[in-house]
């Protein structure tokens, strides 16, 4: 049975309540002054709050979607190999060019809400289940791909479409994207609503390398997580989807440690991602026990990292950013935020998106991403000819 399966939650609650119950029913036969009262009396007690945590951390896991699998929360198993599959008019290896590597899809699921109608992908456009391949970085990561109806419909055949790479936070699972804010749902609603233009989304972690946070990093002698989302997925997802290659139909958006990826991305990579909305992200690069050294001793390497750091030494890039967050309940970020915000100059533009009040979770981030992604449809530019 899978880790986040029904039968095993079950399962748990019904251990725990049995635990308890019968820690209620010994309990009296265990208040003796004697050593083996004693030990009983703590064998008890730590076999129901074993019980207890399992249970609670099952349920947290279900709702967060934090682990997808036993594999994930143990950092064991094979992360499967890449499909590697030939393109019209690709030669083989003897012909002095390899294939391209594209997505492996593993599975396909619904789409909920935004007013879809039965699962008729002209209709409401299809949700793949996928294994993203790093010819580049041999980095792997499992995620979505949701393939908006138009690009089901024959009139739009010849069409490309604009990309947005989407990551969640740490250690989130990329599921997330999916059952705790919905983006396929908002997308198909802002659609039906003439509010933003046909557009495939890549729903991943911000990690490429778990269990390990890279905070999107390059790290020496380590996982080049950078690279893999600058030119791997670009390069797979173009290679096995009718997306524009060009650079200003491509966007990168996320939440949390995701936004904070996302704004690094565009400013360090803006020809490859001119556009980026960060959803409550942070500033600086995270350095704890889940990154480990990300620069192995480098102050520049940790500057660089820093985007107030950038803002105030580089030269500013041609890049767009919004900023989604709320004015308060979110620690520092109003803060952070503001001062980012009064930093950026020209040709970097900064817009905004704020609740008035919200917590670091996903209710807050589900009110912001409906004007997040209107705001990014607005930035992504398709050649009129395709590309």
């Amino acid at each position: 049975m899978g880790l986040t399966s029904h039968k095993v939650l079950a399962l748990a609650v019904t251990a725990a309540v049995l635990a308890m119950a019968a820690a209620v029913w010994v309990w009296p036969r265990l208040a003796r002054k004697s050593w083996r009262a004693v030990l009983g009396r703590i064998g008890t007690l730590l076999a129901t709050q074993l019980a207890m945590l399992a249970a609670l951390g099952l349920v947290a896991n279900n709702y967060f979607a934090f682990y997808s699998s036993w594999d994930d929360l143990l950092g064991t198993g094979d992360a499967g190999a890449v499909t590697v599959q030939s393109k019209p008019g690709a030669q083989t290896a003897t012909g002095g060019q390899k294939a391209p590597v594209t997505v492996q899809t593993l599975g396909r699921e619904a789409v909920q809400g935004g007013g879809a109608v039965g699962r008729e992908p002209r209709q409401a456009g299809e949700i793949q289940a996928v294994r993203i391949g790093g010819p580049a970085t041999g980095l792997s990561t499992d995620g979505y791909v949701y393939l908006p109806p138009q690009y089901f419909q024959p009139e739009y055949a010849n069409r490309k479409f604009p990309a947005v790479v989407v990551m969640t936070g740490f250690p989130g699972d990329a599921k997330n994207l999916l059952t705790r804010l919905n983006y396929p749902g908002a997308a198909l609603q802002l659609m039906h609503a003439g509010k933003m233009q046909p557009t495939v989304l890549i729903l991943m972690r911000p990690s490429p390398a778990m269990p390990a946070d890279t905070e999107c990093e390059d790290i020496p002698g380590g996982a080049q997580s950078e690279t893999y989302f600058t030119k791997d997925v670009p390069q797979v997802v173009e290679a096995s989807y009718r997306v524009s290659a060009d650079p200003h139909a491509w966007g990168v958006a996320g939440n949390s440690t995701g936004g904070y990826c996302a704004l690094k991305l565009a400013m360090r990579h803006p020809e490859v991602f001119p556009s980026a909305v960060s959803m409550a992200g942070y500033y600086k690069a995270a350095e704890d026990a889940t990154t480990g050294d990300l620069f192995k001793g480098s102050q520049q390497r940790r500057d660089e990292a820093d985007l107030m750091w950038r803002l105030k030494n580089l030269p500013q890039p041609p890049v767009a950013v919004m900023l989604a967050g709320s004015e308060e309940g979110d620690g520092n970020y109003k803060r952070e935020s503001d001062a980012f915000q009064a930093a950026v100059k020209s040709p970097m533009t900064v817009s905004t998106a704020v609740v008035q009040t919200g917590g670091h979770n996903f209710q807050t981030w589900s009110r912001l991403l409906p004007p997040s992604l209107e705001w990014l449809s607005q930035h992504l530019k398709v050649p009129a000819a395709g590309a």
